[in-house]
């Protein structure tokens, strides 16, 4: 018999749907497992991909779990700035026997309390942003620091499920859900990462990001000093 697992994923509004959706998934065939996507309230929640995803419990409804799993996208500084939420997120992790986290989702555990001192992964274009909350920047897929395991940009939260799920039930079981879910990643283009792409199209993207949250950096520079992390410059 298994060990029955509670698992929580924060659900909040302009989530990157695939830095949930990927690791649920995954993390669902965990067996003896019960997972929920939790908000302040059961109402639908829009993400970045034009569509809403239903929570199915509030924060009230889950205090603790055995897993925490944070996603990341562009609500995420709204996350930071929302005291109820990094409640909810510092509460629970404190408990949590895994603090994880997806793409820019590391960035509101740091916020909460949760990094100090550890190495994450991060998406690549706010990596360095770690630094603001005492956490170490790590360039890899999934990172692993003791209880803390973090994926790096959106699709790296399958890599990172996958990798919780070999640590909690076994390489064996790992291995059975990767072949269910017939993970065996052949991408068309040799352009998933600002290491092998072209860098005009890494310019591309940056001034996109700039264009769409042109105060992004700055205003999570600020959020990090509200939550008490001193920076340089």
């Amino acid at each position: 018999m298994t060990k029955p697992l509670r698992i929580a994923f924060l659900l909040f509004p302009n989530v990157t749907q695939l830095d949930l959706t990927g690791p649920a998934q995954v993390l669902s065939r965990l067996g003896n497992a019960r997972l929920d996507l939790v908000w302040k309230t059961l109402d639908p929640v829009p993400t970045d991909a034009g569509f809403s995803i239903l929570p199915t419990a509030t924060f009230a409804d889950v205090p603790c779990a055995d897993i925490l799993c944070v996603p990341g996208g562009f609500g995420t500084n709204a996350v930071i700035a929302d005291d109820e939420a990094m409640a909810w997120v510092s509460g629970v992790g404190a408990e949590a026997t895994w603090v994880t986290s997806v793409c820019t989702g590391s960035l509101i555990l740091g916020a909460a309390g949760l990094l100090d001192g550890y190495r994450a992964g991060c998406h690549w274009a706010q990596r360095d942003m770690l630094t603001l909350f005492n956490a170490i920047p790590v360039d890899a897929r999934t990172v692993v620091d003791r209880n803390r395991v973090t994926g790096g940009g959106v699709t790296a939260g399958i890599d990172f499920a996958l990798t919780l799920t070999g640590m909690i039930r076994g390489e064996a079981h790992a291995r059975a859900v990767q072949l269910a879910l017939e993970y065996d990643p052949a991408p068309p283009f040799d352009s998933g990462s600002p290491r092998a792409a072209d860098p005009d199209l890494v310019a591309t993207y940056q001034r996109r990001v700039q264009s769409l949250a042109p105060t992004r950096d700055d205003d999570l520079r600020a959020l990090a000093k509200r939550r008490g992390y001193a920076w340089d410059t």
